[in-house]
Protein backbone atom coordinates (compact mmCIF):
# COMPACT_ATOMS: atom_id res chain seq x y z
CA UNK A 1 0.00 0.00 0.00
CA UNK A 2 1.35 3.43 -0.93
CA UNK A 3 2.05 6.27 1.52
CA UNK A 4 -0.90 8.74 2.24
CA UNK A 5 -1.09 11.67 -0.12
CA UNK A 6 -0.38 15.07 1.51
CA UNK A 7 -1.89 18.42 0.50
CA UNK A 8 0.59 20.93 -0.78
CA UNK A 9 1.06 24.24 1.13
CA UNK A 10 -0.09 26.17 -1.99
CA UNK A 11 -3.42 24.30 -2.14
CA UNK A 12 -4.06 24.99 1.53
CA UNK A 13 -3.31 28.68 0.99
CA UNK A 14 -5.85 28.96 -1.88
CA UNK A 15 -8.53 27.22 0.20
CA UNK A 16 -7.89 29.59 3.12
CA UNK A 17 -8.12 32.67 0.87
CA UNK A 18 -11.40 31.45 -0.65
CA UNK A 19 -12.88 30.91 2.81
CA UNK A 20 -11.86 34.41 3.93
CA UNK A 21 -13.36 36.02 0.82
CA UNK A 22 -16.64 34.19 1.34
CA UNK A 23 -16.85 35.26 5.00
CA UNK A 24 -16.08 38.88 4.05
CA UNK A 25 -18.89 38.91 1.41
CA UNK A 26 -21.41 37.50 3.87
CA UNK A 27 -20.83 40.16 6.52
CA UNK A 28 -20.89 43.17 4.16
CA UNK A 29 -24.14 45.31 4.18
CA UNK A 30 -26.04 45.18 0.92
CA UNK A 31 -25.64 48.38 -1.13
CA UNK A 32 -28.98 47.82 -2.94
CA UNK A 33 -32.01 45.59 -2.26
CA UNK A 34 -32.00 42.25 -4.01
CA UNK A 35 -35.11 41.73 -6.16
CA UNK A 36 -36.72 38.73 -7.75
CA UNK A 37 -37.66 39.02 -11.38
CA UNK A 38 -41.43 38.36 -10.99
CA UNK A 39 -44.03 39.89 -13.28
CA UNK A 40 -46.65 41.38 -10.95
CA UNK A 41 -50.09 42.31 -12.37
CA UNK A 42 -50.74 45.89 -13.32
CA UNK A 43 -52.97 47.35 -10.60
CA UNK A 44 -54.85 49.38 -13.19
CA UNK A 45 -56.02 46.25 -15.00
CA UNK A 46 -59.10 44.33 -13.79
CA UNK A 47 -57.26 41.04 -13.28
CA UNK A 48 -58.12 38.55 -10.53
CA UNK A 49 -54.77 39.18 -8.85
CA UNK A 50 -54.90 42.97 -8.98
CA UNK A 51 -56.04 43.09 -5.36
CA UNK A 52 -52.68 41.62 -4.32
CA UNK A 53 -50.92 44.87 -5.28
CA UNK A 54 -51.07 47.08 -2.17
CA UNK A 55 -52.33 50.67 -2.56
CA UNK A 56 -49.77 53.46 -2.37
CA UNK A 57 -51.62 54.95 0.58
CA UNK A 58 -54.27 53.70 2.95
CA UNK A 59 -57.79 53.85 1.47
CA UNK A 60 -60.27 56.29 2.94
CA UNK A 61 -62.78 54.89 5.42
CA UNK A 62 -66.35 55.84 4.49
CA UNK A 63 -69.23 55.75 6.98
CA UNK A 64 -72.70 55.47 5.45
CA UNK A 65 -75.91 55.59 7.48
CA UNK A 66 -78.41 53.37 5.69
CA UNK A 67 -81.10 54.68 8.06
CA UNK A 68 -81.06 57.94 6.09
CA UNK A 69 -81.72 56.22 2.74
CA UNK A 70 -85.29 56.65 1.48
CA UNK A 71 -87.37 55.28 -1.40
CA UNK A 72 -90.54 57.36 -1.50
CA UNK A 73 -93.41 58.38 -3.75
CA UNK A 74 -91.58 61.64 -4.49
CA UNK A 75 -88.00 60.65 -5.36
CA UNK A 76 -87.13 63.99 -6.98
CA UNK A 77 -88.08 65.99 -3.90
CA UNK A 78 -85.98 63.68 -1.74
CA UNK A 79 -83.09 63.50 -4.25
CA UNK A 80 -83.24 59.69 -4.34
CA UNK A 81 -80.73 57.95 -6.58
CA UNK A 82 -81.84 55.63 -9.36
CA UNK A 83 -79.86 52.73 -10.81
CA UNK A 84 -80.99 51.73 -14.33
CA UNK A 85 -79.85 48.20 -15.24
CA UNK A 86 -79.94 46.70 -18.73
CA UNK A 87 -78.75 43.29 -19.96
CA UNK A 88 -77.89 44.09 -23.57
CA UNK A 89 -77.32 41.50 -26.30
CA UNK A 90 -78.09 43.89 -29.15
CA UNK A 91 -77.86 47.67 -29.27
CA UNK A 92 -80.97 49.52 -30.46
CA UNK A 93 -80.72 53.23 -31.19
CA UNK A 94 -84.39 53.62 -30.21
CA UNK A 95 -83.65 52.17 -26.77
CA UNK A 96 -80.79 54.60 -26.26
CA UNK A 97 -82.75 57.63 -27.42
CA UNK A 98 -85.64 56.66 -25.16
CA UNK A 99 -83.23 56.30 -22.23
CA UNK A 100 -81.86 59.77 -22.92
CA UNK A 101 -85.41 61.13 -23.02
CA UNK A 102 -86.13 60.07 -19.43
CA UNK A 103 -86.43 63.36 -17.57
CA UNK A 104 -85.17 62.39 -14.12
CA UNK A 105 -81.99 64.40 -13.36
CA UNK A 106 -78.94 62.55 -14.64
CA UNK A 107 -76.80 63.44 -11.67
CA UNK A 108 -79.16 61.16 -9.72
CA UNK A 109 -78.95 58.30 -12.26
CA UNK A 110 -76.36 55.55 -12.44
CA UNK A 111 -76.31 53.10 -15.36
CA UNK A 112 -75.28 49.46 -15.45
CA UNK A 113 -75.01 47.17 -18.48
CA UNK A 114 -73.97 43.58 -19.05
CA UNK A 115 -73.21 42.17 -22.51
CA UNK A 116 -72.77 38.52 -23.52
CA UNK A 117 -69.71 36.71 -24.83
CA UNK A 118 -70.95 36.60 -28.41
CA UNK A 119 -70.17 38.34 -31.68
CA UNK A 120 -73.36 40.35 -31.25
CA UNK A 121 -72.36 41.13 -27.67
CA UNK A 122 -69.01 42.45 -28.84
CA UNK A 123 -70.70 44.68 -31.39
CA UNK A 124 -73.25 45.89 -28.82
CA UNK A 125 -70.43 46.76 -26.42
CA UNK A 126 -68.66 48.89 -29.04
CA UNK A 127 -71.89 50.71 -29.96
CA UNK A 128 -72.78 51.25 -26.32
CA UNK A 129 -69.34 52.65 -25.50
CA UNK A 130 -69.54 55.04 -28.44
CA UNK A 131 -72.99 56.27 -27.38
CA UNK A 132 -71.83 56.71 -23.78
CA UNK A 133 -68.68 58.54 -24.84
CA UNK A 134 -70.75 61.23 -26.56
CA UNK A 135 -72.87 61.77 -23.44
CA UNK A 136 -70.20 61.49 -20.76
CA UNK A 137 -67.80 63.76 -22.65
CA UNK A 138 -70.51 66.33 -23.29
CA UNK A 139 -72.04 69.01 -21.11
CA UNK A 140 -71.72 68.23 -17.40
CA UNK A 141 -75.46 68.57 -16.80
CA UNK A 142 -76.11 65.76 -19.32
CA UNK A 143 -73.69 63.25 -17.81
CA UNK A 144 -74.86 60.28 -15.80
CA UNK A 145 -73.48 60.02 -12.28
CA UNK A 146 -71.79 56.69 -12.99
CA UNK A 147 -71.70 54.06 -15.74
CA UNK A 148 -70.65 50.41 -15.43
CA UNK A 149 -70.30 47.94 -18.30
CA UNK A 150 -69.80 44.27 -17.47
CA UNK A 151 -68.89 41.47 -19.88
CA UNK A 152 -70.38 38.07 -19.13
CA UNK A 153 -67.88 35.34 -18.27
CA UNK A 154 -70.28 32.68 -19.58
CA UNK A 155 -71.87 31.98 -22.95
CA UNK A 156 -75.52 32.28 -23.94
CA UNK A 157 -77.07 28.81 -24.37
CA UNK A 158 -79.28 29.70 -27.38
CA UNK A 159 -79.27 32.01 -30.39
CA UNK A 160 -80.47 35.58 -30.14
CA UNK A 161 -83.12 35.69 -32.88
CA UNK A 162 -86.67 36.22 -31.61
CA UNK A 163 -87.73 32.73 -32.77
CA UNK A 164 -84.81 31.02 -31.03
CA UNK A 165 -85.22 33.05 -27.83
CA UNK A 166 -88.90 32.22 -27.45
CA UNK A 167 -88.89 28.52 -28.34
CA UNK A 168 -90.39 26.64 -25.39
CA UNK A 169 -87.60 24.03 -25.25
CA UNK A 170 -85.01 26.79 -24.87
CA UNK A 171 -86.68 28.61 -21.99
CA UNK A 172 -85.16 26.89 -18.98
CA UNK A 173 -81.53 27.27 -20.09
CA UNK A 174 -82.12 30.69 -21.66
CA UNK A 175 -83.86 32.18 -18.67
CA UNK A 176 -81.38 30.64 -16.23
CA UNK A 177 -78.62 32.38 -18.19
CA UNK A 178 -80.58 35.64 -18.15
CA UNK A 179 -81.08 35.31 -14.39
CA UNK A 180 -77.36 34.78 -13.93
CA UNK A 181 -76.62 37.92 -15.93
CA UNK A 182 -79.15 39.96 -13.94
CA UNK A 183 -77.70 38.78 -10.63
CA UNK A 184 -74.15 39.59 -11.74
CA UNK A 185 -75.27 43.04 -12.80
CA UNK A 186 -77.26 44.07 -9.74
CA UNK A 187 -74.87 42.72 -7.12
CA UNK A 188 -71.91 44.39 -8.85
CA UNK A 189 -73.47 47.82 -9.30
CA UNK A 190 -75.79 48.26 -6.30
CA UNK A 191 -73.98 50.66 -3.97
CA UNK A 192 -75.20 51.98 -0.58
CA UNK A 193 -76.48 55.28 -1.99
CA UNK A 194 -79.02 53.73 -4.41
CA UNK A 195 -82.72 53.97 -3.48
CA UNK A 196 -84.35 52.49 -6.60
CA UNK A 197 -83.45 49.97 -9.30
CA UNK A 198 -85.14 50.19 -12.70
CA UNK A 199 -84.69 47.09 -14.87
CA UNK A 200 -85.10 48.23 -18.47
CA UNK A 201 -84.59 45.73 -21.29
CA UNK A 202 -82.49 46.79 -24.26
CA UNK A 203 -85.41 46.22 -26.65
CA UNK A 204 -87.79 48.59 -24.83
CA UNK A 205 -87.84 51.44 -27.30
CA UNK A 206 -90.69 53.67 -26.14
CA UNK A 207 -91.81 54.78 -22.69
CA UNK A 208 -93.17 58.01 -21.22
CA UNK A 209 -90.30 60.37 -20.27
CA UNK A 210 -91.68 60.28 -16.73
CA UNK A 211 -91.48 56.46 -16.52
CA UNK A 212 -89.51 56.36 -13.28
CA UNK A 213 -91.50 59.07 -11.49
CA UNK A 214 -94.80 57.54 -12.64
CA UNK A 215 -93.91 54.12 -11.27
CA UNK A 216 -92.31 55.46 -8.08
CA UNK A 217 -95.44 57.51 -7.41
CA UNK A 218 -97.19 54.28 -6.41
CA UNK A 219 -94.57 53.71 -3.68
CA UNK A 220 -94.66 49.91 -4.10
CA UNK A 221 -91.79 47.49 -3.34
CA UNK A 222 -91.81 46.31 -6.97
CA UNK A 223 -94.06 47.38 -9.82
CA UNK A 224 -94.28 46.78 -13.58
CA UNK A 225 -96.06 48.56 -16.45
CA UNK A 226 -97.76 46.63 -19.23
CA UNK A 227 -95.43 45.82 -22.12
CA UNK A 228 -96.97 46.00 -25.60
CA UNK A 229 -95.61 45.91 -29.14
CA UNK A 230 -96.49 48.15 -32.08
CA UNK A 231 -96.76 46.51 -35.49
CA UNK A 232 -98.05 47.32 -38.97
CA UNK A 233 -100.98 45.42 -40.44
CA UNK A 234 -102.09 46.28 -43.98
CA UNK A 235 -100.41 49.66 -43.67
CA UNK A 236 -102.08 50.46 -40.35
CA UNK A 237 -100.25 50.67 -37.03
CA UNK A 238 -101.71 48.44 -34.34
CA UNK A 239 -100.76 47.30 -30.85
CA UNK A 240 -100.63 43.88 -29.22
CA UNK A 241 -99.62 42.49 -25.81
CA UNK A 242 -96.02 41.33 -25.61
CA UNK A 243 -94.88 40.40 -22.09
CA UNK A 244 -96.87 37.52 -20.54
CA UNK A 245 -94.70 37.10 -17.45
CA UNK A 246 -96.80 39.48 -15.31
CA UNK A 247 -99.74 37.49 -13.93
CA UNK A 248 -101.98 36.49 -11.06
CA UNK A 249 -101.72 32.81 -10.20
CA UNK A 250 -104.43 30.21 -10.78
CA UNK A 251 -105.41 26.94 -9.13
CA UNK A 252 -104.58 25.19 -12.42
CA UNK A 253 -101.01 26.49 -12.39
CA UNK A 254 -100.55 25.68 -8.70
CA UNK A 255 -101.79 22.13 -9.26
CA UNK A 256 -99.49 21.73 -12.27
CA UNK A 257 -96.57 22.73 -10.06
CA UNK A 258 -97.50 20.13 -7.44
CA UNK A 259 -97.19 17.36 -10.05
CA UNK A 260 -93.84 18.56 -11.42
CA UNK A 261 -90.40 17.26 -10.61
CA UNK A 262 -88.14 19.53 -8.59
CA UNK A 263 -86.14 20.60 -11.65
CA UNK A 264 -89.13 21.45 -13.87
CA UNK A 265 -90.49 24.96 -14.42
CA UNK A 266 -93.86 26.48 -15.24
CA UNK A 267 -93.92 28.68 -18.34
CA UNK A 268 -96.44 31.27 -19.42
CA UNK A 269 -97.71 32.00 -22.92
CA UNK A 270 -97.31 28.50 -24.41
CA UNK A 271 -100.24 26.42 -25.68
CA UNK A 272 -98.44 23.25 -24.60
CA UNK A 273 -98.73 24.36 -20.96
CA UNK A 274 -102.12 26.00 -20.28
CA UNK A 275 -102.02 27.62 -16.84
CA UNK A 276 -105.18 29.76 -16.99
CA UNK A 277 -103.50 32.50 -15.02
CA UNK A 278 -104.88 36.03 -15.19
CA UNK A 279 -102.34 37.74 -17.46
CA UNK A 280 -101.88 41.47 -16.95
CA UNK A 281 -101.26 41.78 -20.70
CA UNK A 282 -104.98 41.10 -21.25
CA UNK A 283 -106.29 43.28 -18.41
CA UNK A 284 -105.76 46.56 -20.24
CA UNK A 285 -108.64 49.01 -20.46
CA UNK A 286 -107.82 51.46 -23.25
CA UNK A 287 -110.02 54.15 -21.68
CA UNK A 288 -109.12 53.36 -18.10
CA UNK A 289 -106.93 55.23 -15.63
CA UNK A 290 -103.31 54.39 -16.41
CA UNK A 291 -102.51 54.32 -12.70
CA UNK A 292 -104.95 51.54 -11.82
CA UNK A 293 -103.08 48.87 -9.84
CA UNK A 294 -103.39 45.11 -9.67
CA UNK A 295 -101.60 42.69 -7.37
CA UNK A 296 -99.33 40.19 -9.13
CA UNK A 297 -97.71 36.84 -8.39
CA UNK A 298 -95.30 36.92 -11.32
CA UNK A 299 -93.56 39.86 -13.02
CA UNK A 300 -91.77 40.44 -16.29
CA UNK A 301 -88.46 42.27 -16.49
CA UNK A 302 -88.95 44.43 -19.56
CA UNK A 303 -89.52 47.47 -17.33
CA UNK A 304 -89.47 46.59 -13.64
CA UNK A 305 -89.03 49.12 -10.83
CA UNK A 306 -87.74 47.73 -7.53
CA UNK A 307 -86.95 49.44 -4.27
CA UNK A 308 -83.27 48.77 -3.70
CA UNK A 309 -83.96 47.40 -0.22
CA UNK A 310 -85.67 44.38 -1.85
CA UNK A 311 -82.40 43.34 -3.49
CA UNK A 312 -80.50 44.15 -0.31
CA UNK A 313 -82.84 41.87 1.63
CA UNK A 314 -81.73 39.00 -0.60
CA UNK A 315 -84.28 38.88 -3.42
CA UNK A 316 -82.48 37.74 -6.55
CA UNK A 317 -83.34 36.16 -9.89
CA UNK A 318 -83.34 32.37 -9.41
CA UNK A 319 -81.17 30.51 -11.91
CA UNK A 320 -82.85 27.33 -10.68
CA UNK A 321 -86.52 26.29 -10.33
CA UNK A 322 -87.81 28.20 -7.29
CA UNK A 323 -91.32 26.89 -6.59
CA UNK A 324 -91.13 25.88 -10.29
CA UNK A 325 -90.48 29.47 -11.33
CA UNK A 326 -87.30 31.01 -12.72
CA UNK A 327 -85.75 34.42 -13.47
CA UNK A 328 -88.17 37.38 -13.13
CA UNK A 329 -91.17 35.22 -12.20
CA UNK A 330 -89.03 33.49 -9.61
CA UNK A 331 -87.88 36.92 -8.40
CA UNK A 332 -91.51 37.91 -7.76
CA UNK A 333 -92.06 34.69 -5.82
CA UNK A 334 -88.92 35.28 -3.77
CA UNK A 335 -89.99 38.87 -3.02
CA UNK A 336 -93.36 37.61 -1.83
CA UNK A 337 -91.64 35.05 0.41
CA UNK A 338 -89.72 37.99 1.92
CA UNK A 339 -92.99 39.83 2.56
CA UNK A 340 -93.07 42.21 -0.44
CA UNK A 341 -96.17 42.28 -2.67
CA UNK A 342 -95.56 42.86 -6.42
CA UNK A 343 -97.90 45.17 -8.33
CA UNK A 344 -98.66 45.92 -11.96
CA UNK A 345 -100.21 48.76 -13.95
CA UNK A 346 -102.34 47.17 -16.72
CA UNK A 347 -103.19 50.48 -18.39
CA UNK A 348 -99.71 52.02 -18.30
CA UNK A 349 -97.85 50.97 -21.46
CA UNK A 350 -94.26 50.65 -22.57
CA UNK A 351 -93.35 49.34 -26.01
CA UNK A 352 -91.06 46.54 -27.14
CA UNK A 353 -89.08 46.53 -30.38
CA UNK A 354 -90.83 44.62 -33.18
CA UNK A 355 -88.45 42.28 -34.97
Amino acid sequence: MGAPRRSSPMRLLFALCGLLLFLWWMIQPSSSPRTLNINLPDASQPTPTAALVPPKKAPKIVNISMNNLTATANPLKNQEKLLILTPIARFYDQYWQNLLNLNYPRNLIELGFITPKTHGGNQATVQLQEALRKVQNGAKKNRFAKVTILRQDFSMPVGQSEKERHAMKAQKDRRASMARARNSLVFTTLNPSISWVLWLDSDIIETPPTLFQDLAKHNKPLIVPNCFQKYKDAGTWKERPYDFNSWQDSETALNLGKKMKDDEILLEGYAEMPTYRALMAYQRDEKGDKHVEMQLDGVGGTALLVKAEIHRDGAMFPTFPFYHLIETEGFAKMAKRLGYQPYGLPNYLVYHYNE
